[in-house]
């Protein structure tokens, strides 16, 4: 964002001090927007000396401008505040606006109380440019206010937090409402640092979208409502089954059935145009009578029922046009030996979910993509570890980098499951997903999405398409299902049932209401 404001400025030639006006106005926007009896508060604005205060000067010029009660604290010596901050400095001044510096502990002190009893705190303290943990003055007003009631907007993100690393190095304001700028950084949408982030508005500066896109470095972008809805297209009226797709799922073991059934309905959900649920043979009549809707074929099984490597020709030579293979399936030497075999001969893209992925554990380096076929791994951080050689702690505390790594390092994609989960390309971009919720942490809900990749795969024929809308849309599902059925109540049922619902909400579709007779 460094890069995009420089450009923007000495490239383009949209001036610093016009960004830093549109950036204020723009706070301000946001926060009318969220706090209804804005024009019977008291607002404390703090500011900083660089050019987070300054666009705290003109949010507070631009509420005093609206009749809004306005104090205004420096927690810096004026002589220390320089370029656009300091012309928005004397601006405010000239206006006879009484501007209270705070620089060190006793001042601070002596204002603390004021600024505390004020019904919102506006924290424009520090910006993007730290690089070190806040200590001194700034870490004792950021614990204050963070022990008071009182709500906080951050601007561009909350005093504390670094824009490069999603984890929390130090004290961090905790906001209740962040209004980024241009574009949105790491911490504010990657835990444990989002939780800090409170509700996120992304406010646009006047940055062209055209200068951010043209900046050279890791690509991470936010899946968004938009971006998802262009890649559903209209069915065409004399379109059959054979035009979405004929899904493989490879799935199932003793006492693990429903595993295979869900993967198999959300890839019917999901759109494809047929689909069959390959199983040991034993566990056919039962996977049959749950998914009546799917195909199925029945695999050789060992003395225990689990699949074995004599199912690889079966799996090889059907005709399929997408493989999902790994929910349920077990991890028995067999079903360790047949998930590998696949990889190395299928034709066709293939999707490995759970004990699929396990089945690398130890060896990463034996699961790598092959020229014309997509290879998509769906690990939740457990299964990345024991695919890694890492913790799953480890895995959580930088789960951009492993996934981005590793889908370089190995030519295929990742899709990184959790809270925030994560597709890396193997061409080094990234994606960030912002729906789903905790009730989604659930058994069953990952062999939903993994049905979903499989589906969308089929019908895109575009892995990274596939990815990215299949996890945004199972996301949404899990919203729709939670708003009924409530984070504790919901199940991967409810996913599952709400998948064409949610497709019909991203496309801006709704059911037709029954007719009355």
């Amino acid at each position: 964002m460094r890069e995009a404001d420089r450009r923007t400025i000495e490239d383009v030639g949209l001036p610093s001090i016009v960004l830093m006006e549109n950036a204020g106005r723009q706070v301000v926007a946001a926060i009318e927007t969220t706090f209804e009896s804005l024009d019977a508060m008291r607002v404390a604005v703090l500011c900083g000396r660089g050019n987070n205060g300054g666009d705290g000067f003109v949010v507070a010029r631009t509420l005093l401008e609206r009749d809004v009660d306005v104090d205004v604290y420096l927690l810096a010596a004026s002589a220390d505040v320089r370029g656009d901050a300091r012309t928005n400095l004397d601006v405010l001044r000239n206006l006879g606006v009484d501007v209270v510096e705070i620089a060190d502990a006793g001042a601070w002190e002596l204002h603390a109380r004021e600024v505390l009893g004020a019904d919102l705190v506006i924290d424009a303290l520090l910006g993007t440019g730290i690089n070190a943990p806040v200590s001194g003055l700034y870490e004792s007003v950021i614990a204050d206010v963070n022990a008071s009631p009182r709500p906080v907007v951050s601007i561009d993100l909350p005093s504390g937090l670094s824009a490069d690393d999603h984890l929390v190095n130090g004290p961090a304001m905790q906001a209740t409402l962040t209004v980024t700028l241009g574009a949105p950084k790491l911490p504010l949408v990657l835990p444990p640092a989002e939780a800090l982030a409170g509700t996120l508005v992304i406010a646009d500066i006047g940055i062209p979208a055209a200068v951010i896109d043209d900046i050279e470095g890791p690509w991470v972008e936010i899946l968004t409502k938009e971006s998802m809805r262009r890649l559903v297209q209209p069915r065409a009226q004399d379109s059959h089954k054979g035009d979405y797709g004929r899904v493989l799922v490879v799935a199932g073991s003793p006492g693990k059935t429903g595993a295979a059934v869900l993967a198999g309905l959300a890839a019917l959900r999901s759109g494809a145009g047929l689909v069959t649920i390959a199983t040991p043979a034993s566990l056919v009549p039962i996977v049959a009578a749950s998914a009546s809707e799917c195909m199925t074929l029945g695999l050789p099984e060992d003395e225990a029922g689990f699949i074995t490597l004599a199912g690889l020709d079966q799996i090889i030579e059907f005709n399929a046009d997408v493989i999902a293979i790994g929910p349920g399936l077990g991890r028995t030497p067999g079903a360790r030996a047949l998930v590998r075999a696949v990889a190395e001969r299928t034709g066709v893209p293939l999707i490995l979910d759970a004990d699929a992925v396990v089945a690398f554990a130890g060896e990463p380096d034996a699961l790598v993509g092959r020229d014309g076929v997509d290879i998509v791994i769906t690990p939740h951080p457990g299964e990345m570890a024991a695919l890694v050689g890492l913790s799953a702690a480890d895995i959580q505390a930088h789960r951009l980098a492993v996934a981005r790594d590793f889908a370089a390092t190995h030519r295929l994609h990742v899709v990184l499951k959790g809270h925030r989960t994560i597709v890396a390309t193997p061409e080094g971009r990234s994606f960030i997903n912002l729906t789903g919720n905790a009730g989604m942490a659930t058994a069953g809900a990952g062999d939903v999405l993994t049905g979903a990749i499989a589906a969308w795969t089929g019908q895109l024929l575009d892995a990274e398409g596939a990815c990215k809308l299949a996890v945004y849309v199972h996301g949404l599902a899990g919203d729709l299902a939670e708003s009924d059925e409530g984070e504790v109540g919901l199940i991967a049922g409810d996913v599952l049932s709400r998948l064409g619902e949610a497709v019909l909400d991203l496309t801006a579709r709704r059911k037709k209401p029954a007719q009355s007779s």
